[in-house]
């Protein structure tokens, strides 16, 4: 797979442009005015930076977890990723202390993309069933 320099992620196709930042949440796939919503709870992560940060949180603060992905449908400009949130709660998440519970969620995320980066993400996770994995 080629590497994610600007001069190259126009060449790259939307699937394998989703697959790389998939693999491990590279940011420079990212565009740096991206808006990502998590329509759980309508909460919006604006920029680059921002969306770096909140994947750093969830994937190494809060969890020590990866994305599975089961399938991901692409079009030129959109694709729609499903996949697993699998790991362990090793930090503060929603005012729960960590537990160090396993977690098994599933996650959809919808993401359109303009000139090899991504520019919007819909993030569908089940809060519900994460919140029972972690208080049950």
């Amino acid at each position: 797979m080629e590497s994610a320099t600007p001069e190259n992620k126009t060449r790259l196709t939307t699937q394998q442009i989703v697959e790389a930042y998939f693999k491990n949440h590279e940011i420079d796939y990212v565009a740096e005015d991206a808006v990502f919503t998590n329509l759980a709870t309508g909460e919006e992560t604006r920029g680059r930076e921002a969306v770096g940060n909140l994947l750093h949180y969830m994937y190494h603060v809060a969890f020590e977890a990866k994305a599975e992905v089961k399938n991901i449908i692409a079009t030129e400009n959109k694709a729609f990723v499903e996949a697993d949130f699998k790991g362990k709660h090793i930090g503060e998440f929603a005012g729960i202390a960590p537990t160090n519970k396993k977690v098994n969620v599933p996650l959809g995320v919808s993401y359109e993309l303009e000139n090899g980066l991504i520019t919007k993400a819909r993030i569908y996770l089940l809060a519900n069933v994460l919140m029972q994995q972690l208080q049950g």
